[in-house]
């Protein structure tokens, strides 16, 4: 029996319609096999929690009248996904049916002088995104949160070393309170490789390692499908300690022959021996590390995301030779770019609010998370010239 056949008639109505289209009432007992009065009841608990409406119905000829039909009502509330960083913020406004309907990205929040200006500062970026889309903040059914750090089941951030302000600090009772809806917090690379499963290169495959490799490198695992976060929520905090050569605190990549990465990549294109010389040393160091996980989790597949993990020809191809040599092993483990790229862990935010919260967005208890839709690149709207 497949996971649509232990919901409720009342939520299998609901997703039927939702990810379906609109269907009558006899449409809907024969798609899911139940009885006609079984669906009007449902059909009108729906219609009282306007979660469905009436659907147009086209004119055809014959005697009487058309069969009502119903639709999902994916306007009727929305959900929103937030990633927060020293670099940038990303906001994201989904309706109920997991379209993204508005992308705003803005200024980190590195410049904020303390911790309660930085979370001002987010907070007003929300609130920018949801005036600029015309969505009432009384529309908001659930908030998720991406940030860098440790971070518990109830919001609190137990620790970060990017954003040391914060720890310590609940962040979503505070959102709570400013939006006055539920919010769920996560760290960013998890909720990456969470949007890499639902949504990105990774869906269909339950056990994933996903290494952010950018500035630093940090991993998020997804294990049976779920995300891990372990008794101590660490699980996957380890890119610090599994990669030689890394800040030991931070994650943070120190390069020799240039000061960034994009320096040292570029040099070595242009036929610098020495950066050519330290990104095979750095990729051999990668590769040791990623076979260092591989044997302790076994993977279906490995995603890179995070800055450097589009540069196929200088990274990903000389990684993918590189790892068997290290593994040793009779069979290989695909190693796949992200395909979300830096916008993964806003996408993750949201799926993570559609997870934890779908009795709140939806009045239903066991209402599936939607298939989330991702605006065009070309709509997502920029970082405004005059706050650059």
């Amino acid at each position: 029996m497949g996971v649509s056949g232990q919901l409720s008639i009342v939520a299998r109505s609901a997703l039927q319609l939702r990810d379906g289209g609109p269907s009558t009432v006899n449409d809907l007992s024969r798609s899911l096999e139940i009885s006609r009065t079984s669906v009007e009841n449902a059909v009108s608990v729906l219609s009282d929690s306007g979660l469905i409406v009436d659907a147009p119905v086209a004119s055809v000829g014959g005697a009487g009248r058309p069969a009502r039909h119903y639709s999902f009502h994916a306007e009727a509330g929305t959900v929103v996904g937030v990633d927060i960083g020293v670099a940038s913020v990303r906001v994201l406004l989904s309706d109920l049916a997991g379209r993204v309907i508005a992308q705003r990205s803005f200024p980190g929040v590195e410049a904020h002088p303390d911790g309660a200006a930085k979370l001002a500062a987010v907070i007003d970026d929300v609130r920018q995104t949801l005036g600029g889309a015309s969505v009432a903040s009384s529309r908001v059914r659930a908030i998720g949160v991406s940030l860098p750090g440790l971070v518990d089941d109830t919001g609190r951030v137990v620790l970060s070393v990017v954003i040391p302000e914060w720890s310590g600090a609940d962040i979503g009772a505070q959102l709570r309170q400013a939006f006055g809806c539920p919010v769920s917090v996560d760290n960013g690379v998890r909720l990456a490789a969470v949007a890499e499963h639902h949504l990105g290169v990774a869906q269909l495959v339950d056990d994933v390692i996903y290494l952010s490799v950018g500035n630093r490198i940090s991993m998020g695992l997804i294990l049976g499908g779920r995300p891990r976060r372990g008794i101590h929520n660490a699980a996957g905090d380890i890119g610090r300690l599994a990669f030689r050569g890394l800040n030991t605190e931070t994650g943070q990549i120190s390069w020799r022959t240039a000061p960034t990465a994009a320096e040292v990549f570029a040099a070595a294109r242009a036929g610098d021996r020495a950066a050519q010389d330290e990104l095979d040393d750095f990729i051999e160091e990668l590769a040791h590390g990623i076979a260092t996980l591989t044997m302790t989790v076994d993977p279906a597949m490995i995603v890179i995301g995070g800055g450097l993990s589009a540069a196929h020809e200088q990274l990903l191809d000389p990684l993918r030779q590189a790892l068997p040599r290290h593994l040793g092993l009779p069979f290989q483990v695909p190693l796949a770019e992200a395909r979300l790229g830096g916008e993964a862990a806003a996408h993750g935010a949201v799926v993570h609010a559609f997870q934890r919260h779908a009795a709140d967005i939806y009045g239903i208890d066991d209402m599936p998370v939607p298939p989330i839709t991702p605006l065009p690149h070309d709509t997502a709207s920029p970082i405004p010239e005059e706050t650059k």
